[in-house]
């Protein structure tokens, strides 16, 4: 099944200002925050693929860091689209900017 990624971030952002229980401002407050969350997500499963906690030994896989990094890429565009309704357009922009910085072959 294909879908159009800026598509789905849409749904996602009605669905959670749907289901918001405090002010809008408070939401995209708290999607900023989302982030914070998920990038912790990440290092926790970092630390469990290389079994650096002696506690819990090797608690993870590099399967889960990569699936705890693309929950913090969903959780950043649901963020941005909160922000702006040109989330796609200030997202392309940006990373046009940021490969304009990237060595050509």
């Amino acid at each position: 099944m294909e879908h159009d990624t800026w598509q789905t971030v849409d749904r996602l952002v009605a669905w959670l200002d749907g289901a918001g229980r405090t002010p809008s401002e408070s939401e995209r407050l708290l999607r900023l925050m989302k982030l914070t969350e998920e990038v912790g997500e990440v290092a926790e499963a970092v630390i469990g693929a290389t079994g650096q906690n002696p506690r819990k030994g090797a608690s993870h896989t590099w399967d889960d860091v990569q699936r705890e990094l693309c929950d913090v890429v969903v959780a950043a565009l649901v963020a941005l689209r909160s922000l702006t309704p040109a989330a796609r357009e200030v997202f392309e922009g940006h990373l046009a900017r940021v490969a304009e910085r990237c060595p050509a072959d």
